[in-house]
């Protein structure tokens, strides 16, 4: 280990041992959970040892309580995202599991739709499934696909048609 690394693990050394009491401290008055302050105050000493800026401090305890502060903000940003994610999560449905009945009736109903599908045009498919899947209207869909509202009525009735007569077979 040569001079300078001595001088820094000891420069380090000695702002850890004179200032972590404090530096906990000052944490936990803002957490109010001694577990969390540590953390924090752990955090902190790794910043510092990664930055390598203990040699030179004039303001040990500023120093220290800027990274605590910016390592402060970081983890209330960070909760604040998971209790937003939790809270989206809340909100959603929640899943049901199916009997194998109901999800093998669930597969052949979607194999008939797309063989149903598969006879017709890209065109008329696309125009079919954005009429009956998205919801959109004959409107939206020429606008969406920049053609005329007859050309999305023409393509809309083939493809009924077609479902109708491949359902009658």
């Amino acid at each position: 280990m040569s001079s300078v690394d001595r001088t820094q693990h000891q420069a380090i050394h000695t702002l850890y041992t004179e200032h972590h009491g404090w530096l906990c401290g000052w944490l936990r008055k803002r957490l109010g959970c001694f577990d969390h302050a540590a953390d924090l105050a752990q955090d902190t000493f790794i910043r510092v040892l990664v930055q390598r800026r203990a040699p030179e401090l004039r303001e040990p305890r500023a120093y220290l309580s800027s990274i605590a502060r910016n390592l402060l903000i970081d983890m209330f940003r960070r909760r604040a995202l998971e209790q937003a994610y939790l809270e989206t999560l809340a909100t959603l449905p929640e899943a049901q599991d199916i009997s194998p009945e109901a999800r093998l009736l669930i597969i052949e109903t979607l194999l008939q739709i797309d063989q149903m599908l598969d006879g017709l045009g890209t065109r008329t498919r696309q125009i079919f499934l954005m009429a009956q899947l998205d919801g959109l209207s004959y409107v939206q869909i020429a606008r969406d696909l920049r053609v005329s509202l007859n050309t999305v009525k023409n393509h809309a009735a083939r493809a009924l048609l077609h479902c109708l007569l491949v359902a009658e077979e």
